[in-house]
């Protein structure tokens, strides 16, 4: 039986369940979403970050500067005009997130929720002002090393924000040997708000050492994984980018599912 351990990504906050119990829901979510006989799972952080916005009140007019400045940085990587990429001066960030929904074909109350849970969660993980002893980056990072200390999987399944923390916790813990790693929806090699502030900073070409191979597979409708390849930027093996859940981007679900990743892992 295959030992995999999953890292989640945004969203995924448990506030009525200790962390332990938060844990063994999403192993148990993921399992079902990915089937076949697998001993899953999933590295539970989210507590660690408990940002302001939470789950069910997220506001994207009411997020932190830092938060603000991902935002906008996400929209002009996507080619959104000048007067909605350039900050509260000229419009607000609802209005980037509505054009967003409109060029893409979505929903704009699901986009305005998704921009301001995800650039929150990843603003707070990121943050060097206000954090500057790194405990929240840290606790995070080791919750995650932690559980492939003690799963041992051959596979390292990571999806959004889970890439980031999953990655730097592999380079954290050289000896934590993975025969694959496989990255879903990730904004790694996001320009101007996650690349540039990995840690260690990252070497174009490299890749954790204890990481055999990397698969990164990316939705072409996918948002958050800007760009789709890893390629130009890490050592991976394979990036494939396909069409994975039609105007419902970035959900760990679809990704589970998906014919690519269950190629990747011989299910």
């Amino acid at each position: 039986m295959m030992r995999i351990v999953g890292v989640h990504g945004v969203g995924n906050h448990d506030a009525a369940r200790e962390p332990a119990e938060a844990a063994a829901r999403l192993s148990r979510i993921w399992a079902d979403a990915l089937g076949g006989p697998h001993d899953l799972r999933v590295a539970y952080y989210a507590h660690h970050l408990k940002t302001r916005t939470g789950q069910s009140g997220a506001d994207i007019d009411h997020l932190d500067p830092g938060a603000e400045q991902f935002v906008l940085a996400w929209g002009a990587a996507l080619g959104a005009p000048a007067e909605l990429a350039q900050g509260r001066a000229t419009a607000p960030l609802r209005h980037l997130a509505d054009w967003v929904a409109r060029r893409f074909g979505l929903d704009s109350a699901a986009v305005r929720w998704f921009v301001a849970v995800f650039f929150a969660e990843v603003a707070t993980y990121l943050a060097e002002a206000g954090d500057t002893d790194g405990t929240v980056r840290a606790a995070a990072r080791d919750e995650v090393a932690r559980t492939i200390l003690e799963h041992e999987p051959q596979v390292v399944i990571a999806h959004s924000l889970g890439s980031i923390v999953a990655y730097e916790a592999l380079h954290a813990n050289p000896s934590l040997a993975v025969d694959l790693l496989v990255t879903v929806g990730s904004p790694l090699a996001m320009p101007d708000v996650v690349y540039p502030r990995l840690r260690p900073a990252a070497l174009t070409g490299t890749r954790p050492a204890g990481v055999r191979r990397w698969v990164n597979i990316a939705d072409v409708g996918d948002l958050v994984a800007i760009p789709r390849r890893l390629g130009g930027r890490f050592a991976t093996d394979v990036d494939h980018e396909e069409s994975v859940a039609l105007f419902d981007f970035h959900r760990v679900r679809a990704y589970l599912a998906a014919a690519r990743l269950r190629e990747a892992i011989g299910s």
